[in-house]
């Protein structure tokens, strides 16, 4: 597995896409990126780290640090390609770019943006979420959140505020998981094994580069 090109993806006719921080990428993000694979019968989904993330409170790690620990997380996942598009943009980057490159590369393409609840229930205040909703089928993920509660979304309304068609959305059901990266993160600058929430190949690239370890 390695950086998506137009080469690996010409045929494709699903594809899905999931971006987010990645630092790092944990049990959680596998598990849904395996379920988006299967229920949704993508050709190939798009794992993009995130380049300047202006809405997080905290700075990311250095970008090769996750795009290297993405490609070890996902390298099971034979459809999984990981797409460094957003790394190299200066600037923040934003979904609704990612997606007009793609749907521009692909116009044949029905391109699936993977979401979590909680961010469905904030997707209207996303910049141009009506136009991401007019080019993507939204995919959300539903599972327990870090504290181990239930999300709650009304899937009669899942994404409020926008003009969704009826099959304009999935919604992916997964077991309680409630791990998040801020708890591998918290576990590693602590000395705790971190074995459970990350793949084997990626908590050795933690260690051995060092990474997380103050809180």
């Amino acid at each position: 597995m390695g950086v998506t090109t137009q080469a690996d993806t010409q045929a494709a006719r699903r594809i899905g896409v999931f971006g987010g921080a990645f630092d790092p990428p944990h049990a959680v993000h596998h598990a849904l990126a395996a379920a988006a694979i299967d229920t949704l019968a993508l050709d190939v989904l798009l794992i993009v780290p995130t380049g300047d993330a202006w809405h997080k409170s905290r700075p990311l790690s250095p970008a090769r640090d996750r795009l290297a620990m993405c490609r070890l997380a996902f390298a099971d996942l034979p459809k999984a390609r990981v797409d460094d598009r957003e790394l190299h943009r200066d600037g923040p980057t934003y979904t609704i770019d990612t997606l007009t490159e793609l749907q521009q590369a692909w116009p044949a393409a029905q391109l699936y943006l993977q979401i979590g609840a909680d961010q469905a229930a904030a997707f209207h205040t996303w910049r141009s979420a009506q136009a991401i909703a007019d080019i993507a089928i939204i995919s959300i993920a539903a599972r327990a959140d870090a504290t181990g509660a239930a999300l709650q979304f009304d899937p009669e309304n899942p994404l409020p505020g926008l003009n969704v068609l009826p099959d304009g959305v999935r919604v992916l059901p997964l077991p309680p998981m409630p791990h998040s990266a801020t708890d591998v993160r918290r576990r590693v600058a602590q000395g705790l094994p971190i074995d459970h929430l990350v793949a084997p190949a990626v908590a050795g690239y933690i260690a051995e580069n060092h990474l997380y370890q103050t809180a």
